[in-house]
């Protein structure tokens, strides 16, 4: 069995082919795919094997997809604002040259790591199912990533697509990481009323899902799936009480949501016309994941794939302090 992982250098990535590693039986093929090599999600094991290079290249993913068996594609650029044409490569391009590798490898089973932010609009989004319709996407990660599950759904290869919501948990270097970053910088403020409920997932169990939607049967493929917790969180009590484990000030500063979204707005609109596309400080998507509930429906999940989240918010809240504490100390 080869089963080849793109992102495998990344956060998600890494913890998959941790778990592969540990639980896969001799004579497994474990390819990792990835730009360079991250102490922080590097697995050392007889199983695993790393190929660096660039999944623009086609060239590059036909010779390390050639006779795979199983195909996770985590590989992404994600982030709220930058240059098109970087996203269109990342995310469109290199999911053309991943479903082109497994259809001519007649590979058994793809699974791609999509993003709710497909769903998101500047309003409380409380029950989300698969099926709701989706409206105009709020960014460019948003519309590519929509883009490609267009590109696996319109293909002949086997597959389940994911769309796991605000990964936590030890090596998360993105959602946590960048409130924290963001608080230091004296950047954070509390807006609207603060009683937002959110979705968060630990690692583990996106983990869990991936490791399902491998080994799916038949009714459950070329299908979907919103993967959480299932149980929103009050997002600012969350963020307090982080912040005290790490022994940071509360958030006490505060804004308007008419002052933030106009802010928000002058400065995207500075960001594409006049920065190179450089995230700013605020955007309408960041005020919407602070002040609006984002809560799916994982029903489908549990019901075809027997997906059932394991790891609880709080217990990987405190995994990640546990991690990020001795790299920041």
């Amino acid at each position: 069995m080869k089963i080849v992982i793109t992102g495998a250098t990344g956060f998600l990535g890494g913890r998959l082919l941790e778990r592969l590693a540990a639980e896969c039986p001799a004579g497994t093929e474990l390819v990792g795919l990835g730009r360079t090599l991250k102490p922080q999600s590097t697995v050392e094991h007889p199983l695993v094997r790393y190929e660096l290079g660039d999944l623009a290249d086609a060239s590059f993913v036909d010779r390390v997809l050639h006779g795979a068996d199983k195909v996770v594609h985590a590989a992404a650029l994600s982030a709220q604002m930058g240059p098109p044409g970087a996203f269109e490569r990342a995310n469109v391009l290199v999911t053309q040259h991943v479903v082109a590798a497994c259809t001519q490898n007649t590979v058994q089973r793809l699974v791609l790591i999509s993003s709710p932010s497909v769903y998101f609009q500047l309003k409380d989004l409380p029950n989300l199912r698969e099926s709701d319709p989706l409206p105009s996407p709020i960014n460019v990660y948003a519309r590519t990533k929509r883009e490609a599950e267009c590109i696996v759904q319109e293909s002949d290869v086997p597959h389940v697509i994911l769309r796991p919501r605000a990964l936590i948990g030890r090596g998360d270097t993105v959602i946590l990481p960048r409130v924290i970053r963001a608080h230091r910088e004296g950047k954070l403020r509390r807006m609207g009323e603060q009683k937002n409920r959110v979705d968060l997932t630990p690692v583990s169990n996106v983990v869990d899902a991936i490791l399902l939607a491998l080994d799916a049967d038949e009714p459950a493929l070329n299908r979907v799936y919103n993967i959480s917790n299932g149980n929103p969180v009050p997002l600012w009590p969350l963020l307090d009480d982080v912040f005290r484990k790490l022994k940071l000030e509360p958030v006490e500063k505060g804004i308007s949501m008419h002052v933030a979204k106009g802010v928000a707005r002058l400065l995207e609109w500075h960001a594409k016309y006049l920065n190179g596309h450089k995230e700013p400080a605020l955007t309408i998507y960041g005020i919407g994941t602070l002040t609006k509930t984002f809560a799916m429906d994982i029903s489908e999940a549990r019901r075809r794939l027997g997906y059932e989240p394991r790891q609880s918010v709080e217990d990987a809240i405190q995994e990640f302090i546990d991690w990020y504490t001795p790299s920041v100390s």
